[in-house]
């Protein structure tokens, strides 16, 4: 057999791949992509809107529920006190009421204003003429007097010896009228300033600048030492006297005073209030202690929250942020809530609506209503406090 290589196989050589007819996209598919590029774009500028606007902060501030916290965890009795009194450990301390207020960021201040229970502030609201950083000193201050002052009553209401020892002159607030002058008190001094001297004479306390104040008639012009916040040097302002707004016929300066004083204690009981500022824990500051004091419960196995301003002749003051710290009161599990009757009807009808049926609210004007009232709910009262002195 012979071999014949001109012959070849038909698929030796490879064929031209077929031409394909070009293809358009579908409408539909062009429609989808149409919508999807917009809303992709919107969802990344909205994406970049909430990051922006949650790290820019305004002048805004929030007024929001804080937190409901046993009074005895922050108690401490000194062995000089242990020496004079017997504690009586708490197993159902009375809750302290507090609000949370910080300066907002442009996101917050949106979330807040639709917020129930945030109360959005503008500066002039929160802080009127004064500065964050002087209410935030002044807020302290008050603190540590309610702290005093809650020593005081609950020490001289079990018979202990107390009494109080006044503290330098400080614009806690000005008072301004309907269109203040130049040299009015309103327009020369702000809030966290110390008075030092008055006409040449030294005003340590506002003992010695009410006399001062006697002859002297609204129009007058005096000279006044004044410590400016946060400074040691005293600098001389010219202010000009007004009549009382609230009392006719009386000379005032123009300014309503913080309250400085300390209290003077056989022994001293230590309340850790950390960075809490503001003076609406004295109620709860007073109860904690005579139950601290005295044998039993004096709430009666129910679980109280508590908040009011305590003044030196037991009244029960009113305070600020109810309906927020209702919130908190409510969310810590009281059952009973005790807030000062001098509230407005309107803030008394918000802390209600918060707390629905779970928590009783109850109005009280002092102390002795109080104690009443957690005596009438199964407390102990206070009897057979085990003092030697």
């Amino acid at each position: 057999m012979s071999e014949n290589n001109d012959v070849t196989m038909p698929n030796s050589v490879p064929l031209p791949p077929p031409t394909l007819a070009p293809t358009r996209p579908d409408r539909a598919e062009l429609r989808k992509l149409w919508w999807a590029l917009p809303l992709l774009t919107c969802a990344w500028l909205a994406l970049i809107g909430i990051v922006v606007a949650a790290s820019i902060q305004v002048r805004f501030w929030e007024v929001a529920p804080g937190s409901a916290e046993p009074v005895a965890n922050r108690l401490e009795f000194t062995k000089e006190a242990l020496a004079h009194v017997t504690r009586y450990p708490s197993t159902n301390s009375v809750l302290f009421v507090t609000a949370f207020g910080g300066q907002l960021s442009a996101l917050e201040t949106f979330v807040g204003s639709i917020d129930a229970d945030v109360d959005v502030q503008s500066f002039e609201e929160r802080f009127g003429k004064s500065t964050p950083g002087t209410q935030q000193q002044l807020g302290f201050q008050s603190m540590t007097t309610a702290k005093q002052i809650a020593e005081y009553v609950a020490f001289t209401k079990l018979g202990l010896d107390a009494s109080f020892e006044l503290g330098s002159v400080v614009v806690e607030e000005v008072v301004c009228l309907d269109i203040p002058v130049t040299l009015s008190a309103c327009k020369q001094l702000l809030p966290g300033d110390t008075l030092t001297v008055f006409e040449g004479k030294a005003i340590p306390t506002l003992a010695e600048l009410a006399p001062l104040m006697e002859g002297y008639e609204p129009g007058d012009i005096v000279t006044i030492g004044v410590i400016p916040h946060m400074a040691t040097e005293p600098e001389d302002r010219r202010v000009q006297l007004i009549e009382s707004p609230d009392e006719p016929g009386r000379t005032i300066i123009g300014f309503i005073p913080a309250d400085t004083r300390t209290v003077v204690l056989p022994f001293e009981v230590s309340i850790d209030t950390d960075r809490i500022g503001g003076p609406s824990a004295g109620l709860a500051f007073t109860l904690a202690l005579l139950d601290e004091l005295t044998p039993g419960d004096l709430f009666g196995g129910v679980k109280v929250a508590a908040t009011g301003t305590m003044n030196e002749d037991e009244t029960v003051g009113a305070i600020g942020a109810l309906p927020q710290k209702a919130v908190a009161v409510k969310a810590a599990g009281a059952k009973l809530f005790i807030v000062p009757k001098s509230q407005s009807p309107e803030e008394l009808a918000a802390a209600r609506a918060v707390l629905g049926s779970a928590v009783k609210l109850v109005t009280v004007e002092n102390l002795d209503e109080a104690l009443a009232l957690l005596e009438s709910l199964g407390g102990s009262g206070l009897t057979n406090a085990t003092i030697s002195l």
